[in-house]
């Protein structure tokens, strides 16, 4: 599952919710300009390569409103009625929120922010 990442994956506490899915709760654990990962309180029968909208609700101290990202299903690990999908982002209809979010990821990350304990997500290659 380990991929070479050109980009920092930061680590994120956005609540998320999968457009046209019966899903429950949702998390955005990490996210960079080209993909993320969500992790899931119920599997809804999720299909790779299969694009979905994810509608991402900040935290509240991002101070950045809600905003969707057009996304395609990579890869997808199942535990119990649990589920984390990992997401190549393919656009995003209000893109400078998102630009917002991801700079506001990287500032905290960057000032090491007690919320994620100042660390990203990454690959091997990349350390």
């Amino acid at each position: 599952m380990f991929e070479q990442r050109n980009h920092i994956r930061f680590k994120a506490l956005a609540k998320v919710r999968i457009l046209d899915t019966n899903l429950g709760e949702a998390l955005l654990s990490d996210l960079s300009i080209t993909g993320c990962k969500v992790e899931c309180t119920s599997y809804a029968g999720f299909e790779l390569k299969k694009q979905y909208k994810l509608e991402i609700i900040p935290e509240s101290d991002a101070d950045i409103g809600v905003f969707e990202l057009q996304v395609e299903s990579m890869w997808i690990e199942t535990a119990d009625y649990s589920c984390e999908i990992g997401f190549s982002i393919i656009g995003s209809p209000k893109g400078k929120l998102f630009e917002r979010y991801v700079d506001y990821l990287s500032w905290r990350y960057f000032h090491g922010s007690s919320m994620t304990g100042g660390s990203a997500s990454e690959s091997p290659a990349e350390k």
